[in-house]
């Protein structure tokens, strides 16, 4: 038998406030309460709708979004496959356990020079993050990525000189992980995401599964393109540094020529506007071809006398 719960305890309980409790319950997220008497009764199942909301809440969904998902779950259709599927893309994507470091600990693994200003920094790309209630403590979500800062520090690289690569570093690889999203989503998961309807929780299920099987690919695939960059790269620019490969030259400096209107427009009429420039350059490239061919054949060479010495 459901606990009775009088609305004050079932605020206490949910971590809601009263006057939230009676907004979502006007809003129809909250069943009402049962009548006994002159009091207003609430039960577990009205704990676990709070605790439900809450956590919707949490990662990301408006109560508009939420009241359609539990509307969805009270006609049958089912919630528990969504919250699966949420869960299952809001769960770690790494391996890594986050540790906590004293701000003692921190300034003696950079050899006591962390200031303010880069512990700042390190806090706002959140490398660091601050322990509620604790100032001399800080949460290390990635220990690779702080170890990595040490390593680079003690080779003589500056702090900020850090940190500003890890922003450029970050905004290429959030670019990275944008497009092999919308890579996966068009080709994998679209039959989940598009439609009139909700995915069923068979669906929804299918779906987490797919995530966990292709979580991994994509560090897999950046990890093994690094590698092969890196040593690329690396011995290019140790050849060019030791002087045993010459330097790329630079490339030669475009030029911008007038063509008339109805020229371009009859080009862009061929070969559409975004392929206009590559049009003309490719024409120039035949023209001074086939003149640099005429040149050759235009010079006279002399007859050969195919008796002579018979």
């Amino acid at each position: 038998m459901d606990t009775a719960y009088r609305i004050d305890d079932l605020a206490h309980l949910s971590g809601a406030t009263v006057r939230t409790i009676r907004a979502y319950q006007d809003r129809g997220l909250l069943p009402r309460p049962e009548r006994r008497g002159r009091s207003n009764i609430y039960t577990d199942t009205h704990l676990a709708r709070l605790r439900q909301i809450a956590d919707l809440l949490d990662r990301g969904y408006t109560l508009a979004s939420i009241k359609e998902l539990l509307e969805a779950h009270d006609s049958g259709r089912g919630l528990g496959g969504i919250l699966g599927l949420v869960a299952e893309v809001d769960g770690p994507w790494t391996d890594e356990e986050a540790v906590r470091i004293s701000r003692t600990e921190l300034e003696e693994r950079f050899g006591g020079a962390p200031d303010d200003a880069s512990v700042a920094d390190a806090v706002e790309l959140g490398v660091l993050e601050p322990v509620p209630g604790d100032e001399d403590s800080f949460l290390v979500p990635s220990p690779q990525e702080l170890t990595v800062a040490v390593e680079l520090h003690a080779a003589g690289v500056p702090l900020s000189a850090i940190s500003g690569h890890l922003r450029e570093l970050r905004g290429q690889v959030e670019h990275i992980a944008a497009r092999f999203l919308e890579f996966t989503t068009e080709h994998v998961f679209a039959r989940y995401l598009d439609g009139p309807r909700r995915p069923t929780d068979a669906e929804a299920a299918e779906a987490a599964s797919l995530v966990r099987r292709l979580r991994p690919l994509a560090q897999h695939t950046v990890d093994a393109e690094l590698a092969r960059a890196m040593r690329l790269l690396a011995v290019r620019q140790l050849r060019q540094h030791l002087g045993t490969e010459a330097p790329a030259q630079s490339p030669p400096a475009s030029r911008s020529v007038a063509v008339p209107e109805e020229t371009m427009r009859a080009v862009e009429g061929l070969v559409g506007a975004e392929r206009a420039a590559e049009f003309f350059v490719l024409a120039a490239e035949r023209e001074v071809r086939a003149r640099a061919l005429d040149a050759l054949t235009s010079n006279e060479v002399p007859p050969v006398d195919l008796d002579e010495g018979g």
